[in-house]
């Protein structure tokens, strides 16, 4: 089926690069530094994630930065020269300023093709729930839906993709200044985990500390169960990311699919991304699901 306009998001979606391919999303990648050297937040092509994360558990502190409005002009005019419309959706405004280049890019554009539809939409979202949004987005656009009833859906709907984060591994969040030396030495000896989720201001919150990894893959699974559409009988769709933690995500998505039978298919398993892996470090893994509309 011809697609009706182009789909396009960051690379902050933390989808696989396959995923991508199959799905006709096009994706621009944000960037990141790491030991003098400047690279591509590029789904692990320019650095492979478990050398990534090996680096940091080694020390690096990478600096992470955002898609300009000068990438995103370039970006979005190869779209445009070949005739096609732009529904580009967003990496959460409350994380970063990549939605305001994003507009920018498109005003600038906008005077250039004044015969195309660019619209920019922001998602509130990160990680593997902003490509969970961008998926439906998909799936949508390939029922036929126009760029603007895809857009407008996203906009209306976007609060329901919940966000619920854990990390057993608080070292990194020591080294950039995120939590004090004490907080991560006392977490480490008593075992803590924070439990977060994303607002509705697309910030990420941090919400209870959990003793024990066990106790804390319980504990955000039973946050889905409060929160998914349907509660037990959720029948969407569920994703989740992992930053070189993949034994621990694929015992939240075990337990995922035990607890919901009727899910839209297997719970999917993704790696965070360089960009979003940089704020994190290894060991934080990050559950994602349609429900009730996320509060403050």
């Amino acid at each position: 089926m011809e697609q009706l306009f182009t789909l396009t998001c960051g690379s902050t979606a933390d989808m696989s690069k396959e995923f991508f391919e199959e799905r006709g999303i096009h994706y621009s990648s944000f960037h990141f530094t790491m030991d003098g050297e400047g690279y591509l937040d590029d789904l692990g092509q320019s650095m492979p994630f478990d050398v990534f994360y090996q680096k940091i558990k080694e020390g690096s502190m990478p600096i992470t930065s955002q898609s300009n409005p000068d990438d995103y002009t370039k970006f979005f005019e190869q779209f445009l020269a070949e005739g096609q419309d732009i529904l580009h959706l967003s990496f959460s405004s409350g994380l970063s300023g990549d939605y305001q280049s994003a507009c920018i890019a498109k005003e600038l554009l906008v005077e250039k093709y004044p015969e195309r539809k660019i619209m920019v939409v922001d998602t509130l979202g990160a990680s593997s729930g902003y490509g969970l949004l961008v998926d439906t987005a998909a799936d949508m656009r390939d029922q036929g839906q126009s760029i603007e009833q895809v857009a407008k859906w996203v906009e209306e709907n976007r609060l329901t993709l919940h966000h619920w984060f854990f990390s057993t591994d608080l070292t990194h969040y020591q080294r950039g200044g995120r939590i004090s030396a004490t907080s991560a030495a006392i977490g480490g000896l008593l075992n803590i985990c924070p439990l977060m989720n994303m607002n509705n201001e697309g910030k990420l919150i941090p919400r209870t500390k959990i003793r024990g990894k066990k106790k804390v893959i319980k504990a955000i699974v039973n946050e889905m169960k409060q929160h998914a559409k349907d509660g037990e009988n959720y029948s969407g769709k569920c994703f989740i990311s992992n930053s070189d933690c993949y034994e621990d995500a694929k015992e939240v998505a075990e337990l995922v699919e035990a607890t919901f039978p009727n899910l839209n298919g297997k719970v999917q398993i993704n790696s965070v991304g360089t960009v979003i892996g940089s704020h994190t470090g290894p060991g934080t893994v990050a559950l994602f699901f349609y429900g009730n509309e996320r509060g403050e």
